[in-house]
């Protein structure tokens, strides 16, 4: 049997961050079940991309694989030009508009998610203390009350002090321990495409407010093309993916007001359903949920990825506190308070699900708030809307709040992310 201190089942963005924040902090080892290893990049741009904020940018700056992305491909934009196709209302956010920016020239980055992961799995795999286990995937899970024991189907089995899941809206690991879920269905299908601009993207990320949902265009490295986020009905959506690429050119077009010139469609118009999750509670016995395992959010402000990677961060400064402290109690091995100080403890575990869930929460009920406020509505509420939105406008105070929270500015954030 392979021992190790922790078992993260799933090596995407937000598993692999996870390792490699634990390792920097502590000497534990560590164990990644990951059967999907990277690729390597296409010269097309990635379908999948991700905004990735201030604050996950310094995490992944910590995690010494910033570097490597940076040299890879990335997009930073210092503009946001949000309207409402409905009326005149409008909002613009710029670096300059925010008075303590901390010498950035950006308000973040439009990244694809391969990029991310193949620099985080590179520096996984360089990292004496971290295991990746890619031959297969785990097929049974049981928990003990100190330890969690994972079989495969052919291959040697696994026991760690701590199970991690970090695989995905659909995690394995949340349903064969039966963790509860909150469950909303946006009834939305978000379709996900390249597109060429006229104009550029201009580094601004464009977002408008359409009667059925909202549409985003997202600067990608090619000046002249943005990766889109249209969110919509199933039933637009299927309609818009039966369409020829020229009659898709022209919906985007007409949607973006012409303020990104003609807009062409350049790759295939794929499409998901939209859900919220929340898992009622992170943590049971010996394991523990990270990102899109434990929560999912509509897509509309681009923050799931950032709120995933900062469960990361949070959940090894945790880890690392109790660590440390365990270790350099001279009664932490016998003591009468060794079980709560020790980095696999209850104690550890309740600390994360309290503060995690808090900031999944606040998240949720954000996007909630703010795509309700643009549901299609009777004239008189669309005519404030407007008048809201152009009033927030001229407010450099508000303003500079709404800039920081989408920096990940504000909030309760870990140590390793500031």
């Amino acid at each position: 049997m392979q021992k190790y201190d922790l078992l993260i089942v799933g090596g995407g963005m937000v598993g692999l961050s996870l390792a490699l924040a634990v390792r920097k902090l502590t000497d534990l080892t560590v164990a990644i079940v990951e059967p999907h290893q990277p690729t390597e990049l296409s010269d097309e741009a990635e379908l999948r991309v991700s905004a990735i904020n201030a604050a996950s940018e310094q995490f992944l700056n910590n995690l010494g694989v910033w570097s490597a992305i940076s040299q890879q491909r990335l997009q930073p934009y210092s503009h946001m030009h949000v309207w409402d196709k409905a009326n005149i209302g409008a909002l613009d956010f710029d670096i300059n508009q925010l008075s303590d920016a901390r010498n950035r020239e950006n308000l973040g980055y439009i990244i694809e998610n391969k990029v991310i992961r193949n620099a985080l799995w590179q520096q996984a795999e360089a990292n004496n203390g971290i295991s990746l286990l890619t031959k297969e995937p785990l097929q049974n899970i049981a928990m003990g009350d100190h330890e969690v024991f994972a079989s495969f189907a052919s291959q040697m089995p696994v026991m760690a002090k701590l199970v991690v899941g970090a695989d995905g809206a659909n995690s394995w690991l949340r349903q064969q321990l039966d963790m509860a879920m909150a469950f909303r269905d946006y009834d939305n299908h978000a379709l996900v495409a390249t597109v060429d601009c006229q104009l550029g993207h201009q580094d601004t990320a464009w977002q408008v407010f359409l009667p059925e949902g909202p549409l985003a265009f997202l600067p990608l490295y090619n000046t002249n093309q943005c990766s889109i986020v249209w969110s919509t009905s199933p039933q637009e959506a299927e309609r818009l993916q039966q369409l020829d690429v020229s009659e898709v050119s022209k919906a985007l077009t007409a949607a973006s007001d012409g303020k990104l010139g003609q807009v062409t469609l350049a790759s295939d118009l794929q499409s998901y359903p939209l859900t919220m999750r929340l898992a009622h509670k992170f943590t049971k016995g010996r394991a523990v949920l990270i990102g899109d395992a434990a929560h999912t959010i509509h897509p509309l402000a681009g923050q799931g990825v950032n709120l995933g990677l900062q469960d990361a961060a949070s959940l090894a400064q945790l880890i690392s506190e109790h660590y440390h402290r365990d270790n350099g109690s001279q009664a932490s091995a016998n003591g009468p308070d060794s079980v709560n100080r020790a980095w696999h403890s209850d104690k550890m575990l309740n600390q994360y699900n309290r503060w995690r869930r808090a900031e999944a929460l606040e998240m949720v009920t954000a996007m909630e708030a703010i795509k309700q406020s643009f549901t299609p509505q009777i004239a008189p509420i669309k005519l404030l809307r407007g008048l809201g939105m152009g009033l927030i406008n001229h407010i450099p105070a508000v303003k500079q709040q709404m800039i920081k929270q989408a920096m990940g500015l504000s909030g309760d954030l870990p140590e390793i992310s500031q």
